[in-house]
């Protein structure tokens, strides 16, 4: 099994109701892909890399789904449109 199958069996054992979840081999490394399941909104797709040796280390799936928790964390973030600490005002 590649590094890519097995990041791609683990992902398959996840569902979410808003977010979609995929992997791709870019520039040689892996990618944990995540993007919303509605593309009317226009919001990025957030690429994360997956180290090769943790992909190997025989603890993957809960270091996944760390990395994983982490991610979706990162990426509901990023949506912020305004927070109290922009620097621009609210209209």
């Amino acid at each position: 099994m590649t590094p890519l199958d097995k990041v791609l069996a683990e992902i398959a054992r996840y569902q979410h109701a808003l977010l979609r979840f995929s992997a791709r081999e870019h520039h040689g490394a892996i990618e944990l892909v995540i993007e919303l399941q509605d593309h009317s909104l226009g919001l990025h797709t957030y690429y994360a890399p997956i180290h090769p040796r943790d992909i190997e280390h025989p603890q993957f799936p809960w270091t996944f789904q760390r990395y994983l928790y982490d991610c979706m964390h990162d990426y509901l973030v990023e949506m912020f449109i305004h927070t109290p600490q922009s620097r621009d005002p609210q209209p």
